[in-house]
Parts: C-alpha cells; structure tokens; sequence
C-alpha cells in the first residue's frame, strides 16, 4: 500500500505527497469520522488511489506530537517570533510561548525581529536576554526581516525539518516568511482569490518546501493557555530547572515553599535568572488555580 505525508488540508481533502514527490488528492474514510479522528497535515499515511484526484486514506501512522492551532502533527523545530519593538518585547510572552513548545517536545528556535528599528541602548537590553536564553540552550537569532540578508541567514534552520512559527499577531511572521520565499505571497493570494475570500480569512494549513525543509505556512500557535500542563511537570519545561530537580531535598519539589530547593538556590547564586523563576510562579499559580476538567 502507498505511503505519503500530508502537505495541505482544504475543503475537506488531503493532499498526500509521496516519496517520489507525487501528491495525492485523498478524502478520509468514513471509519475516522466514527472514531472523531481527524487527518492531520504532517501526518504520514497508507493511501490508496485509483488516480491522482481520487484517493482515500486507510491508514494514519502514530503522531510524534501534534497542535491544535494550527492543526499539524510531527513538528521538529518551533521558531518563536518576538518583536523587539511594535509589540514592545515581552519575556512573559516568550516563556509562556517556550513552555507550551518543550511541553510538547519539539525544539524551539528564538527569533527577535524588528531589529532595524530599535536605539543603540535598546538593542543591548535585547542582547543581554539573548545571552541569557543561549545561557539557558536556547538558539537565538535576532533579523530584521527588512533586511533580507539579515533573514537569510536563519536560512540553515529549516534544512531537514519541519517548521512551525509561533508568536503573537504583528511581530513579522508572514514578513520573515515572504522575505525567505517570495513566491508564498503570490500563492497565498491566488488561493484566497480562487476560495473568494479575503487575503487574511484564508483558514487552510499547507506545508511547503524552504530550503530543503518543510514549513507551516499559516503562522499562528494561538492556543496560548496551560489546558494540557499539569503543575508537577510545568518545570520541566524550563531546562535549567529541570537539570536540577534532582538536587532538591525533597522528591517532588513543586520549587516553590519547600526548603533545601536546588531551584531556588540557583535563583539566590543568579545561575538561574529572577524573571524565569517569577514567570514559573505565575504559570504554576495559573495551573493550579484553572477550573477542574471532567
């Protein structure tokens, strides 16, 4: 049986693209409906096709990980865009975008744009977090997506993977994008001009193909609440508390009120810096604090 990834979901068909680079057009069968699952882009699948126009998924492959907004599913890299100006740069909004990326373990990359519009002494505030989140493990890239050689040279990152952005509305998405492929701002238009819609009501996932790599080109993590972290794992989502866990004196340290807490510790020495240790308090409180699910 025929094997493929899906490439783009619209209308109600799968677009299966195959080893050899052929793509599919395929509807789900009738069993996933029943069972409410839903294909997914990123998905690898078994298929079968009378032709090219007509063919049905049979089978989907288990999911290394998967988002809802955007639906897509086996994510290598996430890059998250902060802006360092218009929005003004927030490490609230970024450690909350860091968090929901590591709890899904896929590899996030830091992306700080609008570089080009920011005075001398702003700039080194933003280099002084891009040495701490490098401090951390983090890869940080600050670009100006004005400057094309500026955005060129995150180029590398998509070789062999594939990609989603994350980020809050107006901090370059699309501009980083369109400045790395063109050629994604005329497709985007066609399609919206053949659905009669809009440039921006478009709501259709698709991967496409960036230096030899596959990137979501609808930018748009959205869903940005902790329904899916429970509190005991929240710190392993910040990698310098979680490579410390193991030298707190009590098993289960939650490194909040308990005593002989090697996160804390870290914190008071500065190895840990305040602003994560503060924003880990406020996401925990937030966790502890939602309405129970049933």
């Amino acid at each position: 049986m025929p094997e493929g990834r899906i490439i783009k979901a619209l209308s109600g068909f799968y677009y299966v693209k195959t080893e050899d680079g052929e793509v599919i057009q395929c509807r789900g069968r009738g069993v996933f409906r029943k069972k409410k699952i839903t294909p997914l882009v990123g998905d690898f699948v078994k298929f079968e096709a009378d032709s090219p126009e007509e063919g049905y998924i049979i089978e989907i492959n288990p999911r290394e990980n998967e988002l809802v907004r955007p639906p897509i599913a086996n994510i290598d890299q996430a890059i998250i865009v902060n802006a360092a100006i218009q929005p003004d740069f927030s490490t609230t909004l970024l450690d909350r975008f860091l968090v929901l990326i590591e709890a899904k373990h896929i590899k996030p990359v830091i992306l700080i744009s609008k570089m080009d519009l920011i005075s001398e002494e702003e700039r080194k505030t933003i280099e002084a977090y891009r040495d701490d989140y490098e401090k951390i493990g983090y890869r940080v890239e600050l670009v100006s997506s004005k400057e094309s050689d500026g955005v060129l040279s995150i180029e590398d990152y998509f070789a062999n993977v594939v990609t989603v952005f994350a980020g809050q509305s107006g901090v370059g998405k699309s501009s980083i994008l369109n400045a790395l492929k063109p050629s994604l701002l005329l497709k985007t238009a066609a399609i919206s001009e053949s659905l009669g819609r809009g440039k921006h009501t478009t709501r259709h996932v698709e991967l496409v193909q960036v230096n030899n790599g596959l990137v979501a080109d609808t930018p748009g993590f959205s869903a940005l609440d902790f329904q899916e972290i429970e509190g005991e794992d929240l710190a392993d989502c910040f990698p310098e508390m979680h490579e410390r866990k193991g030298e707190c004196k009590f098993r289960g340290c939650m490194h909040h009120k308990e005593p002989q807490c090697a996160v804390k510790e870290a914190v008071e020495t500065g190895e840990i810096s305040s602003y994560r240790y503060e924003h880990y308090l406020t996401f925990l409180e937030e966790i502890q604090s939602r309405k129970p699910r049933y």
